[in-house]
């Protein structure tokens, strides 16, 4: 079966209803919608509730914060590190087995155990990894931020409140 084989069900599908178009034949003149008032004409705005206060004016406005400077890491935790079998491993490593993207933070977390000594470059390290390579006989290098001060806003000014 190809894509141009499909069919919808019998009965499934049926020609929308053309209304409004001359006195001959049913749906003319006033097109099902009755004689007069609000309904026969096009004057109800879109998410009119007859006189309810509408949901877009029921929803809270400007809740919350987002921030557009926020720095977001890739977390990786030792035991992931332990799975690599690699005495060194750089940020190379990680993009080349799926750990990360090239354009992402990597942040080295502390679940897992490491026996083997390990010389480990990354963008960021939490105390308890950090301390757990360096038990083992390791290193820790950390790399450069791809910015100087604080990442650029993501977003404009609409969405970032």
């Amino acid at each position: 079966m190809k894509l141009h084989d499909l069919k919808s069900p019998e009965g499934s599908t049926h020609r929308k209803k053309i209304v409004g178009r001359g006195i001959g034949g049913k749906g003319g003149k006033t097109a099902g919608r009755g004689t007069k008032g609000q309904k026969a004409r096009r004057s109800i705005p879109a998410g009119f509730e007859g006189g309810q206060l509408p949901l877009l004016q029921r929803i809270p406005k400007l809740k919350g914060f987002t921030n557009p400077f926020r720095v977001e890491y890739t977390p990786v935790n030792l035991d992931a590190l332990v799975a690599l079998g690699a005495s060194d491993v750089t940020f190379d490593v990680f993009v080349a087995n799926g750990l990360c993207a090239k354009k992402d933070l990597v942040k080295i977390l502390g679940r897992g155990t490491l026996s083997t000594p390990m010389n480990v470059s990354a963008h960021g390290f939490s105390a308890s990894a950090k301390a757990a390579i360096e038990a083992a006989g390791g290193t820790t290098t950390e790399l450069a931020k791809p910015f100087a001060v604080r990442p650029p806003a993501s977003g404009n000014q609409h969405q970032n409140r």
